[in-house]
């Protein structure tokens, strides 16, 4: 250690760098530190003197990092990774409760975490659940986090993430609103489909039995949430893309029905992801068995109201046997 003082300009040193090279920005850095850009810049520098070698590039729109600056980077974030997880090791032995953060979509949280939070608490007495809540698609990297949702494609899955399921797509309506549109079809009106955003316009084109019956699209509902998405399609605003993960709970509840009997698989699967760089402490593998065995058994349940869906072949083609 005294080896390690003397080969860096300060111990905050190392903190500044990490912020900078995190967040790809001096500026950001700075406002993170709560201090001036200036003194961020000031202190690389100091750092890249002391040590004789460059670690940052500046390129349009903030820094890159070398290869000097990567290797460092790599290691000083495994370093502050397993510091952080011995004082959480430490305050949970003090006051019995530990601190779990997730990454995980604010329509998660909502429809399919919140329904069953009492069961939750009652699973995890001494866990301090918290959340970064993303509104839109998610997806992005896991910073300051313990674990977090992803849809990942199948090379992109590695020793960091544990399988929760394929990704499964089916419309959905509310009971009023299918009631709704059966008679507005005899009307020659046609059903309203709710987008979360641009990409997913025209999303009822993947199923083959919207045209077979005669289903078109006579309006659309836009809007940037996809936990509003739902909301809409449980108030019978419309029909919503339905992601099994988070729309199973009202599925099984009778609240949300399918709007045709067909699912759609995807290629890719909803994982839950743990950051390379952060030691998985026991309570963090513990929920993360919680929540993949809390939706398989959901699934089960949708298969057990929706039997015509075929989810569980569907699951077991995928490479899922529910049991």
């Amino acid at each position: 250690m005294p080896n390690l003082r003397r080969k860096l300009p300060s111990a905050n040193a190392l903190f500044v760098f990490e912020a900078a090279a995190r967040c790809g920005n001096f500026t950001h850095a700075a406002r993170e530190l709560y201090v001036s850009q200036p003194a961020v810049s000031r202190m690389l520098a100091r750092m890249e003197d002391h040590l004789g070698v460059r670690l940052f590039e500046r390129v349009r729109g903030g820094i890159e990092l070398t290869e000097n600056g990567s290797i460092l980077y790599r290691k000083i974030s495994e370093g502050f990774a397993g510091i952080e997880s011995a004082i959480a090791e430490i305050e949970a032995r003090e006051t019995g409760v530990e601190s779990v953060t997730l990454s995980v979509s604010t329509a998660f949280t909502t429809h399919w975490l919140m329904p069953r939070m009492d069961r939750l608490n009652r699973a995890f007495p001494n866990l301090d659940l918290r959340f970064q809540l993303i509104s839109g698609r998610i997806g992005g990297p896991l910073v300051d986090v313990d674990l977090g949702m992803r849809f990942l494609a199948e090379d992109e899955i590695d020793d960091t993430a544990a399988l929760v399921m394929p990704e499964v797509l089916l419309p959905v309506c509310s009971r009023r609103y299918c009631e709704q549109a059966e008679q507005n079809r005899h009307n020659g009106q046609g059903d309203t489909f709710i987008v979360m955003d641009d990409d997913e316009r025209g999303w009822q084109d993947r199923f083959r039995t919207f045209p077979e019956k005669r289903r078109r699209n006579a309006a659309t509902l836009r809007l940037n949430d996809y936990a509003i998405v739902v909301q809409a399609a449980l108030l019978g605003q419309g029909i919503g893309l339905g992601w099994l993960n988070v729309v199973a709970h009202w599925i099984t509840e009778g609240v949300l029905l399918p709007a045709t009997e067909e699912i759609v698989v995807t290629s890719r699967r909803c994982c839950l992801v743990a950051p390379p760089n952060r030691p998985m402490r026991p309570a963090v593998a513990r929920l993360r068995d919680w929540i993949i065995d809390e939706t398989r058994a959901d699934i089960r349940e949708v298969d057990r109201a929706c039997p015509a869906l075929g989810i569980r072949e569907a699951l077991k083609r995928a490479g899922l046997p529910l049991g």
